[in-house]
């Protein structure tokens, strides 16, 4: 039984056309012999920076439309932060090629769409989430400054 999405007027080719699009970039083909599903992402993401780029570009139009077509602030945050996720980890070769096989971030935020729309979940401002976001950054480069600065010192004492 196919569940019907209430959708805003007009839109709901579009968003079957972004699910389309979603699908080509992370479950489209099929690992012979295995359940394991995969698209294009992890495909371009053997191609160093380049690849990670252009699924990036991809990704974020995909959000910039559905922001466009009446998904709350929540979601378009939660769906950014997937694609930043996407990226980031994506990003480390082999490693991210794996990851991005398994994480499918273009399908987490049809799904988070859907939600938003079938169920009316993630509704509100994403401020919330953006603060945290900016607050556990902050603390990472502040590590981050602080050992860089560590073993500068060590460094230096080792050398002098």
């Amino acid at each position: 039984m196919e569940t019907i999405i209430s959708y805003p007027t007009g839109t709901k080719n579009e968003f079957e056309h972004i699910e389309k699009i979603s699908n080509l970039l992370d479950s489209k083909f099929t690992i012979p012999g295995t359940n394991i599903r995969f698209g294009l992402d992890p495909i371009f993401s053997l191609i160093p920076v380049l690849g990670d780029a252009a699924t990036f570009v991809i990704s974020s139009l995909l959000v910039w439309h559905m922001s466009n077509h009446g998904a709350s602030q929540k979601v378009v945050v939660k769906m950014m932060g997937n694609v930043a996720i996407d990226t980031l980890i994506g990003s480390i070769p082999l490693i991210g090629t794996v990851f991005d096989v398994f994480f499918r971030c273009n399908n987490r935020n049809v799904k988070l769409l859907k939600e938003h729309y079938q169920e009316g979940k993630h509704h509100g401002s994403g401020k919330g989430i953006i603060i945290t976001w900016m607050i556990i950054g902050g603390a990472i480069i502040l590590l981050l400054c602080y050992a860089v600065v560590k073993l500068l010192v060590e460094f230096f004492q080792w050398l002098f």
